[in-house]
């Protein structure tokens, strides 16, 4: 009669490899697909100030972060916003949904990513419309080398 359980010849019990490969699989296109979505909110063409000051940021809050990336264009004289991975040549549209996402989030926050060329001028700017949306919980992004 034939049993089941995988036993072999002598008897001993055989470890099923296959099943493990499975969800060692899995979690990794887990992980993947994670890493990648917080790696795209990042504009790689922004080059952040330097401050020596500057304090690793907690990973705890990200659920509740907007990231907004400001790219200071030389050639234009002119400041382009980026969030979540969509220009915003006029700001009212960002500013609506900014709000829209602060209303839904208490803890709702914004870090500002702006390149180091970027006029202080032009960061006020952002400031102001981060403030149009409600938003009073405001970070910089900079490197601390």
């Amino acid at each position: 009669m034939g049993g089941g359980g995988g036993g072999g010849e002598n008897g001993e019990p055989e470890f099923q490899i296959a099943p493990m490969i499975d969800v060692l699989l899995v979690l990794l296109i887990f992980f993947m697909s994670i890493t990648t979505a917080q790696v795209a909110k990042v504009d790689k063409e922004i080059q952040l100030p330097v401050a020596a000051d500057a304090k690793k940021k907690e990973d705890k809050n990200m659920m509740n972060e907007a990231l907004l990336n400001v790219r200071w264009t030389p050639a234009k004289q002119e400041a382009l916003i980026i969030f979540q991975d969509k220009k915003y040549p006029e700001v009212e549209p960002l500013v609506d949904l900014l709000r829209s996402n602060r209303e839904k989030n208490d803890k709702y926050r914004v870090v500002i990513r702006g390149d180091k060329a970027l006029p202080a001028v032009e960061m006020q700017k952002v400031m102001a419309l981060v403030a149009q949306a409600g938003i009073d919980d405001i970070s910089f992004s900079a490197l601390n080398q």
